[in-house]
């Protein structure tokens, strides 16, 4: 697998040199020790992607040559999650987790017993993240959001599931299509989610899911909730 970087203005057009300089190229070359003649990637973050060499190394740049070029188009099923804020690193490593399972956007949410705080470096954490897992798609890390602002998404979603550990429906009950343009998930805090915020979750039109016996970490159950349900409507 090809090392992956991102850089604003990808080029395409095979053949041709493009300088590399920013501050990915920065770390190609002093922490990666890129060589000449070493190949790897460079995408946009929105899908496009190029398969590069480099022919010429400086201090802080490198020359590329462009060898192929492509887009990769989005799945069929755009999963957005919504995730209550844990407390210190636990944020980081939630925007992380998600973004490794394939999450095109990520709500961090406010809840009645969140501990945690937003960072405005939870983009920076995707793109990282991105780049780690070899993914052409950065995903989209919004503001904190409200919970009235969560039930209006579950509104628009075409599939909305709530995990909580009082469920009695496995999620494998929960799901009756395949056909999910809009899929929406929401996991709670550390603390758990308040009868009041389950009571508008559903009454919005969210439906309540197991998620299994044991309970997991606040900032662990994204993936292990976008892994199940990735599988359950065959977006893997």
């Amino acid at each position: 697998m090809f090392t992956l970087f991102f850089v604003e203005d990808l080029p395409t057009t095979v053949g041709t040199e493009y300088e590399f300089d920013n501050d990915d190229a920065n770390h190609a070359i002093r922490v990666l020790r890129t060589k000449v003649d070493e190949q790897f990637m460079l995408s946009d973050g929105n899908g496009a992607w190029s398969k590069v060499k480099a022919t010429q190394i400086k201090k802080k740049s490198m020359t590329v040559q462009i060898l192929e070029s492509g887009f990769q188009e989005p799945l069929a099923t755009k999963i957005t999650v919504v995730q209550a804020l844990p407390k210190g690193d636990r944020s980081k490593e939630a925007i992380e987790l998600l973004t490794e399972a394939g999450v095109d956007r990520i709500v961090p949410w406010m809840a009645s017993r969140s501990i945690g705080k937003t960072s405005d470096k939870f983009q920076i954490t995707a793109r990282e993240a991105s780049k780690q897992s070899r993914r052409f798609r950065i995903p989209e890390v919004t503001g904190v959001a409200t919970t009235s602002q969560i039930c209006e998404a579950i509104a628009l979603s075409d599939l909305a599931i709530v995990f909580h550990e009082s469920a009695v429906t496995k999620l494998s009950d929960q799901i009756s299509s395949h056909n999910v343009e809009h899929l929406l998930i929401i996991i709670g805090p550390e603390g758990g989610i308040t009868d009041q915020e389950l009571e508008a979750f559903t009454n919005a039109g969210a439906k309540v899911a197991l998620m299994g016996r044991p309970i997991l970490r606040s900032a662990h159950a994204g993936l292990a909730a976008v892994s199940a349900v990735s599988a359950l409507l065959k977006v893997w």
